[in-house]
C-alpha cells in the first residue's frame, strides 16, 4: 500500500545488481501487505485511506531522500580514497629511485670504509691513551705510596695506613675494570704486575689486625682505642666488599676480603682454643681439679670483660657476647672429649661429670650473678652429649667396681685371717658375735652410692646396681671362704679355735648384711632387695647353718651316750617346726614340763628363731608360763640352765613418753 505495483521504483534497473536490495524490498512488500491488511479490515477504516496515502508517501520521500544522501557521502569518500592511494603509490616508485641510487653510493665508497675502520682503532688507541694520561701522576706516585703505607703499618697508624691502602687498590680496580670492559683482559697482568705490592700491604695490615684481635682481652681493658681501630677497618673493607659483590660485574682480585668473618675466626681462637690447647698437657692426675678450677675462673673473669667492655667497642650486629659465649661453649666441649680420651682414674672421671653437668651451668660459672641475663648458654646444647655423658658414666662405674672388687677382697682376706685367731670374735651390746665386715661392706658401697647422687639420677643408678651385683660376689666368695676354712677345721678340729664362734659371728654378719642391704637404694619406695641378691644371702646364710650344724652332729658324737641331750634337741625342732602359731601355748606347756629349767628368756629366744611370733601370741605363750611355775624333780638334770642367753635390748624412751 505504501508502494503500489505500478510504483516505478519497482522495476528498477539496480534489483538486478543488488538482489540484497531485491530480498529486502520483498520483505517490505509484505510486511506493509500484512499490516494494511490489519488495519482495513473493517470497511469503516476505509475512510482514512487518503490520510495513510498521503502520509506513507510522505515518510517514503523522507527515506528517499536519506538514502541518496548517504550514498552521494559513501561515493565522495571512495573518490578521496582513490585520490591517496594515487599518492602513496607515487611516493612509493620515488622512495624505490630514492634507494636504488643510495646503493650505488654506498657501493662506490666501500674502499673508503677501511680507512674508516683504522680511524676508528686509533680513536679507542687515542681514549686509552688518555685515560692513561689522566692517571699518569697517580700511577707514578704508587710505589712511594708504597712505601709511606709501610712506614705507616710500622708505626701502627692503621687507620692512615688504611686509607692509603684503599687509594691504590681504587685506582687498580678501576684500571682493570676499564680494561674488562673493553675486553682487554689480556692487558691486565701489567697492571697486576706494577700493583703487586698491594699484596705484601694487605698481609701486614692484615697480620696487624689478627694481632690485635687475639688480644682484644688485654686491650679493651688496658688501650681500647687500637681494637676499635682494627673494628672500623674491618667495617670498611666489609662494606667494599658487599658493594663489590652487589654489582657483580667485576670482582678485583683478593675480593671479597671475608674480614669480619676472619675477626670471628681469630676471636674464637684466641679465647678458647689456644687457651686450652696450652693448658691441656699435665692434667691428668691431681692436676686435673688445679685444671678445671683455673678453666671456671679465666671464663667467668673473661667473660666480665666481654660483657662490660668489648661489647661498646663493637657494632650491635656483631653479637660479640653471644659469639665469645658460643665460643667458650664449643671449645670447652671439644676440650671434654680430649680429657676423656685419656685413661682418667674414676676421680678424674667424676670431677668432669660434676664439672659439665653441674658446675657449668652453677651460679659458680655460666649462670654467674655478674654474667646474667646476658650470658645465656641454654640455647647452645649441653656440654657432653647424652651418649657422651652415658658413656663415661660407664667408664665411671668401672673405675669404681675395680675399687669396690679390691676393697671387699681386703676386706675378705682380713675377715679370714681373723678366724684363725686365738680370740674369740666381738660381740655386740647384746653380745652376739659379730664383726666389723658388714659395717665395711656396706658403708663403701653407700658412700660410692651417695657420691654418685651428686651428679646425675642415672649415675647413682649405674653405682647401685654395680653395688648389688658386687655384694652379690662378695657373698659367693664369702661362701667359698667358709668351705675353706671348714676343710682346714675337718684336717685339725682345733683349728680355727673358736671355729663355732667365728661361724656364728658369720651368721650375725649376715643377717646383718641382709637387713641393710635394701637401705642401700637412695629412694625409700623403691628399697627391696632384689630376688638374686636375696638368694645368695640365703646361701651363704645356708652355707654357714650347715657347717655349724656339721659341727654341732660332731660335738653331739667327743658326749656321754645320754638320751636326754638327744631328746631336748628334738623337743627343740618340734617347737621351731610347729606349722600352727596357734598351738604354741600347748607346746610350750608340755615343753617346760619336761625341762623345767627352762626360763622365759629361753622360750623367748625360741619364739625369735621361728619369727611368725605376734605380741599378743608371745604374751599369752609367757603369761602361760607364769600361770604354771615349774619345780625341779629330785635327780633331774639341768640342761637349760647351763645355756647362757643374751640380754635382751632394751626399749627406746625419750623423755616421759611411751617406751616403744
Amino acid at each position: 500500500m505504501g508502494m503500489s505495483a505500478g510504483d516505478p521504483h519497482a522495476a528498477s534497473p539496480t534489483d538486478e545488481e543488488w538482489p540484497e536490495a531485491e530480498k529486502a524490498e520483498k520483505l517490505a512488500r509484505g510486511a506493509a501487505l500484512k499490516w494494511a491488511s490489519g488495519v482495513f479490515y473493517c470497511p469503516e477504516k476505509l475512510q482514512g485511506l487518503g490520510q495513510y496515502r498521503s502520509r506513507e508517501t510522505q515518510r517514503n520521500s523522507s527515506i528517499y531522500s536519506r538514502l541518496k544522501s548517504t550514498v552521494q557521502s559513501y561515493l565522495e569518500g571512495v573518490n578521496t580514497g582513490l585520490e591517496q592511494l594515487q599518492l602513496a603509490a607515487q611516493e612509493v616508485q620515488d622512495v624505490c629511485q630514492e634507494l636504488g641510487a643510495a646503493r650505488w653510493a654506498l657501493l662506490d665508497s666501500a674502499e673508503q670504509c677501511q680507512g674508516l675502520r683504522q680511524m676508528r682503532t686509533l680513536m679507542v688507541e687515542h681514549v686509552q691513551l688518555a685515560s692513561v694520561v689522566q692517571v699518569l701522576p697517580q700511577l707514578f706516585s704508587v710505589h712511594e705510596a708504597f712505601s709511606h703505607t709501610l712506614q705507616l703499618l710500622h708505626g701502627q697508624h692503621l687507620l692512615e695506613a688504611h686509607a692509603e691502602l684503599m687509594m691504590m687498590e681504587h685506582l687498580r680496580d678501576d684500571i682493570l675494570s676499564q680494561l674488562h670492559l673493553r675486553g682487554l683482559s689480556s692487558a691486565q697482568a701489567p697492571v697486576l704486575c706494577y700493583f703487586g705490592g698491594l699484596q705484601e700491604l694487605n698481609e701486614s695490615l692484615a697480620k696487624q689486625l689478627w694481632g690485635i684481635v687475639g688480644s682484644s682481652l688485654r686491650l679493651v681493658r688496658e688501650d681500647p682505642a687500637l681494637f676499635v681501630t682494627a673494628v672500623r677497618i674491618i667495617e670498611r673493607e666489609e662494606k667494599i666488599d658487599d658493594t663489590l659483590l652487589l654489582e657483580a660485574s667485576f670482582l678485583p682480585p683478593g675480593r671479597p676480603k671475608g674480614w669480619r668473618q676472619k675477626f670471628r675466626h681469630v676471636l674464637q681462637e684466641s679465647l678458647a682454643g689456644a687457651r686450652l690447647r696450652a693448658a691441656h698437657a699435665g692434667t691428668a692426675g691431681p692436676q686435673l681439679a688445679k685444671h678445671l678450677a683455673a678453666l671456671r675462673e679465666d671464663i667467668v673473669s673473661e667473660l666480665r670483660v666481654v660483657k662490660d667492655l668489648m661489647v661498646q667497642c663493637v657494632p650491635a650486629h656483631y653479637n660479640i657476647l653471644g659469639l665469645c659465649t658460643a665460643a667458650y661453649h664449643q671449645a670447652l666441649a671439644s676440650h671434654l672429649q680430649d680429657l676423656l680420651r685419656e685413661d682418667l682414674d674414676k676421680q678424674g672421671l667424676f670431677l668432669l661429670l660434676e664439672w659439665a653437668l653441674r658446675v657449668y651451668h652453677s651460679p659458680e660459672m655460666m649462670a654467674h650473678p655478674d654474667l646474667l641475663p646476658e650470658v645465656d648458654v641454654s640455647a647452645l646444647g649441653p656440654l657432653m652429649s647424652p651418649e657422651l655423658v652415658d658413656q663415661t658414666e660407664r667408664k665411671y662405674v668401672v673405675k669404681v667396681k675395680a675399687s669396690v672388687l679390691e676393697w671387699m677382697q681386703r676386706t675378705l682376706e682380713v675377715e679370714f685371717k681373723e678366724w684363725f685367731r686365738e680370740e674369740e670374735p666381738e660381740t655386740d651390746h647384746q653380745g652376739f658375735f659379730q664383726s666389723a665386715l658388714p659395717v665395711i661392706v656396706m658403708q663403701m658401697l653407700k658412700e660410692n652410692i651417695q657420691v654418685a647422687s651428686l651428679i646425675t639420677d642415672s649415675l647413682q643408678q649405674k653405682v647401685y646396681n654395680m653395688a648389688l651385683e658386687e655384694l652379690e660376689a662378695f657373698l659367693g666368695r664369702l661362701r667359698e671362704a667358709l668351705v675353706q676354712c671348714g676343710k682346714e677345721h675337718q684336717r685339725d678340729r682345733s683349728v680355727p679355735r673358736f671355729y663355732v664362734s667365728y661361724l656364728l659371728a658369720t651368721l650375725n654378719n649376715n643377717l646383718a648384711l641382709s637387713s641393710s642391704a635394701s637401705s642401700l637404694h637412695p629412694d625409700a619406695a623403691c628399697r627391696e632387695v632384689p630376688a638374686s641378691l636375696q638368694a645368695a644371702l640365703d646361701r651363704t646364710q645356708k652355707k654357714a647353718c650347715q657347717l655349724l650344724l656339721e659341727e654341732l652332729l660332731l660335738d653331739l658324737q667327743g658326749l656321754e651316750q645320754s638320751q636326754q641331750s638327744l631328746d631336748a634337741i628334738f623337743a627343740l625342732r618340734e617347737l621351731i617346726c610347729l606349722k600352727d602359731p596357734a598351738l604354741l601355748s600347748l607346746e610350750v606347756l608340755g615343753f617346760i614340763t619336761k625341762y623345767p629349767d627352762a626360763s622365759d628368756e629361753h622360750i623367748s629366744t625360741l619364739l625369735d628363731l621361728r619369727g611368725d611370733v605376734s605380741k599378743e601370741l608371745r604374751h599369752m605363750v609367757l603369761e602361760m608360763m607364769a600361770q604354771h611355775p615349774q619345780v625341779l624333780p629330785d635327780g633331774y638334770r639341768p640342761i637349760f640352765s647351763t645355756i647362757l642367753v643374751p640380754v635382751p635390748e632394751l626399749p627406746l624412751c625419750l623423755r616421759k613418753a611411751k617406751c616403744a
